[in-house]
């Protein structure tokens, strides 16, 4: 199993820049498929970003260009380097993991079953 905490989270300006990361405890991170989520108020929760084991990467059509997923596996924790905010990018985030073979999109919350409390991110006009 795999422990998830996300760190990095805060208010910030629109055009401004945040990374986020998710510290990995337990498992070796490396073996797992791990992905950014996040949920804004009164909206369902979606996929932001996916980097898998193999190191292939998904971004979702909203932060393409201005998102960036990355791994440090030596320090085991994900990244999301989130540039030219934006007030829609409001939410919580959550990184999540998943060691499971599946169909499922790497944005599909279905697909990964370990997940962090989260951290919460505020853009303002």
């Amino acid at each position: 199993q795999v422990h998830l905490v996300e760190s990095g989270g805060g208010s910030v300006q629109a055009g401004g820049s945040l990374r986020l990361s998710c510290a990995t405890s337990g498992d070796a991170a490396s073996d797992y498929d791990m992905a950014w989520f996040r949920q804004a108020e009164g909206k369902m929760r979606e996929g932001v970003g996916a980097l898998d084991r193999y190191g292939k990467i998904t971004y979702h059509a909203s932060v393409k260009g201005r998102f960036s997923v990355s791994k440090d596996n030596v320090n085991a924790t994900l990244y999301l380097e989130m540039n030219s905010l934006k007030p829609e990018d409001t939410a919580m985030y959550s990184c999540a993991a998943s060691k499971s073979s599946t169909w499922l999109s790497p944005l599909n919350s279905r697909r990964y079953n370990f997940w962090g409390q989260g951290t919460q991110v505020n853009v303002s006009t």
